[in-house]
């Protein structure tokens, strides 16, 4: 990584203390130049206090807004102290930090805006339930069609933006279903995004709240989402202004 540039790792977390803390010293340990956020979303445990224990800051959201509210929020932090690069690792462990100077290169070469890290490229050994999969694959046929471009990954939380998506985020940012609908808000405000390979791991702790059920209900709206996207005028860039 060039020293000059300005790096921060953004933490969302609900209610994480069971893997929080593991999470912040796993980034500090493969990435001890870069700073990190953890942004409470409004959570009830010791979630912050697990992560200022390790080293974090932490953003203390009063209540909870979900994962878009959460990392819109971690943007503007990023963009109103100039950071060059903000990244995205999830507090549940599934984002190896390690796997995060994968998604730096391409970045720092200009050659993207945003870096999507995925687990479908390559020879992964991640492995998704059996309707996660069959979801994550009619996203990526659908966006990959919407945008023009090829996107195996599409739910990836494990990202990698630039100052110019830092910007565009800070200001507006899906807020129901962001990973899938953040694809298509950079496909309207025509900013450049690739995927590269990386590895991914079952969580810490706790286990995730998407039954078999839940799976094709969040499928449903996920589309009808994307859908409603693509007749929404896209936001004017600060530098098209």
């Amino acid at each position: 990584m060039e020293n000059r540039q300005k790096i921060l790792v953004i933490i969302p977390a609900y209610n994480e203390e069971g893997s929080v803390g593991k999470v912040v010293e796993e980034v500090r340990t493969h990435l001890p130049q870069t700073d990190i956020l953890v942004v409470s979303d409004g959570s009830t445990d010791r979630t912050s206090e697990k992560a200022r224990a390790s080293g974090a800051t932490v953003l203390e959201l009063p209540f909870n807004l979900g994962i878009g509210g959460a990392m819109q929020a971690g943007y503007q932090y990023a963009c109103q102290r100039g950071y060059d690069i903000a990244v995205q690792v999830d507090a549940d462990g599934q984002h190896d930090p390690k796997e995060i100077i994968k998604l730096l290169p391409a970045l720092q070469a200009e050659e993207a805006d945003v870096v999507i890290g995925s687990r479908f490229i390559g020879d992964s050994e991640y492995k998704s339930s059996f309707m996660r999969r069959i979801g994550i694959t009619i996203f990526s046929g659908v966006i990959s069609m919407i945008v023009g471009q090829k996107i195996t990954d599409p739910t990836s939380g494990f990202r990698a933006a630039n100052r110019k998506a830092i910007q565009l985020f800070a200001l507006n940012y899906p807020q129901d279903y962001p990973e899938p609908e953040v694809v298509i808000l950079l496909h309207q405000c025509r900013l450049k995004m690739i995927e590269v390979p990386v590895g991914m791991s079952e969580r810490y702790s706790g286990e995730s709240s998407i039954t078999k059920i839940r799976s094709v209900y969040y499928m449903v709206k996920v589309l009808l989402a994307i859908f409603v996207d693509c007749f929404k005028k896209p936001p004017v860039l600060e530098e098209e202004r």
